[in-house]
């Protein structure tokens, strides 16, 4: 796999996560969008976030502190390869705790959006071993932005 493009799809390195949401594709891209927003919801249950750099366009850098409800902190760098709104974003999670690439897609569904996010990891080894952690830590990703978008937009449940 190179620097800045993942290869090939490749199963045993590829968590894929998913959640239908009852707000507008334009809506959920907004919440990634707005730093603000993003801080608000971003990461597992019981973290909190610094949104140390946010430039939302190709090879812009994106630095996160993650905060445990304990106190520990977990700094996160990436770099968008891709970025079309309403749509997709394309980034690579640089570490570094761990690496990988990530694409999300907000497509429309009825009056809603189907949104995916597949990362693909450096190494199956990798997935293996962290696999179900990030899994249950991306829906509860979509909790928390599901919650945030229902404070904007309180006319749809």
């Amino acid at each position: 796999m190179s620097g800045t493009e993942n290869s090939l799809p490749a199963p045993d390195r590829t968590i894929v996560s998913e959640r239908s949401l009852p707000f507008a594709p334009a809506e959920v891209y907004a919440a990634f969008a707005d730093p603000r927003q993003l801080a608000r919801w971003w990461g597992p249950a019981g973290f909190t976030n610094e949104v140390r750099e946010f430039d939302l366009r190709r090879g812009g850098r994106w630095r996160i502190v993650m905060r445990a409800a304990a106190g520990m902190e977990y700094p996160n760098e990436s770099e968008f390869l891709e970025v079309n709104p309403p749509s997709r974003i394309v980034f690579v999670h640089l570490g570094p705790m761990h690496r990988y690439w990530m694409t999300m897609t907000f497509a429309p569904e009825g009056t809603g959006t189907h949104l995916t996010w597949h990362m693909q990891f450096e190494t199956a080894d990798e997935v293996a071993r962290i696999g179900s952690f990030i899994a249950k830590a991306n829906q509860e990703n979509f909790d928390r932005l599901g919650a945030v978008l229902s404070e904007t937009n309180p006319s749809v449940r």
